[in-house]
């Protein structure tokens, strides 16, 4: 099944509440059958951000298009969008099909109609044999797509997700985020996501956009974010193990910020660049996280082979790999 699709784009958008300005001008384009996902740190705007694309919220001023219209003032259900929250709502009495069903029937659709728009949606989202069930023989991860099955039914033209798999365990996680990709190439439709979890932002994201305090720090692919940050913020929060970020003279560095990524250093002993004490070491089998303590700089974290166990309180030599240096800022 193909959703029918829109861009998104949004012009020095601006959301204040009182004398708080929370939203500070935001420009923004979301191309049609993008998946589009907002990231940043608790109270950066990215919520809020959806909210106003959705209607939930009213702007200060700015315009927001979808689909070439001006929906600025538009009620959410004129918009063309759906959203799907962390909170599923679903019903408890009802059975997934009526669960998936349920707006159709609000709207008094024929049932033919309304039968074959769920069968649809169930077939996607792999839901099919599930359609006799009430929500609470459900696992979390099958009523999560229940929630986006509602949403798939009303055809929108957008997608909204506002942290969906926030309340699933860390390997649903991973497998949610497997099936929603599955789901973006199956309908083509224009998705906008919000995490605070970049690991969802990389794995999912054909554009990232990176917010802090109320503005965009950068927008672009996952791997330009990841290979070319445009500040340590947005170098700090793409990645993990997070990149090493330091006072650029502390680091002998003429600049303001030194970074270096913990996969881009290695463990040597021979003409390293740094020497540290292990303070903490992670084994995770392909990969060994090593935590040292280094003169003048202070924690630096190394992404080493997975063969690599240095003892916690030994003595380490740390040199980065050459060309995966990052220096932000002019000299300090």
């Amino acid at each position: 099944m193909v959703q029918s699709t829109a861009s998104v784009i949004l012009r020095d958008i601006r959301k204040s509440f009182g004398a708080m300005e929370v939203i500070k001008g935001i420009d923004l384009v979301v191309e049609a059958g993008e998946f589009c996902v907002f990231v940043g740190p608790s109270g950066c705007g990215k919520s809020t951000l959806l909210r106003l694309i959705s209607g939930l919220e009213e702007t200060t001023s700015g315009v927001i298009e979808i689909g070439g219209r001006d929906v600025t003032d538009a009620e959410p259900s004129a918009r063309g969008i759906a959203m799907v929250f962390q909170s599923y709502a679903l019903y408890p009495h009802l059975t997934v099909r009526d669960n998936i069903g349920f707006g159709l029937s609000l709207a008094k659709l024929p049932k033919d109609t309304i039968r074959a728009k769920v069968a649809a949606a169930a077939e996607a989202l792999q839901l099919t044999p599930l359609l006799d069930r009430k929500p609470k023989a459900l696992s979390g991860g099958q009523r999560q797509r229940v929630a986006i099955g509602r949403a798939i039914v009303r055809d929108p033209q957008v997608f909204l997700f506002d942290e969906p798999l926030s309340n699933l365990d860390a390997a649903l996680r991973a497998q949610m985020r497997i099936e929603l990709s599955d789901l973006h190439r199956k309908l083509g439709a224009t998705m906008i996501y919000v995490t605070h979890d970049q690991v969802e932002a990389m794995t999912m994201a054909d554009k990232i956009v990176v917010l802090n305090g109320g503005r965009i720090e950068q927008v672009g692919s996952p791997m330009e974010l990841y290979n070319a940050p445009v500040s340590p913020f947005v170098a700090g929060f793409i990645g993990s193990p997070k990149m090493n970020l330091y006072d650029g003279k502390a680091a002998g560095e003429a600049c303001a910020t030194y970074g270096i990524r913990p996969e881009h250093l290695r463990l040597t002993a021979d003409s390293p660049r740094w020497t540290g004490t292990v303070r903490h070491v992670e084994r995770l089998g392909a990969d060994t996280i090593v935590y040292l303590d280094v003169p003048g700089l202070g924690e630096m974290v190394v992404r080493a082979d997975g063969e690599q166990f240095p003892r916690v309180g030994s003595s380490c030599g740390v040199a980065p790999l050459p060309g995966r240096e990052f220096r932000f800022g002019p000299a300090a």
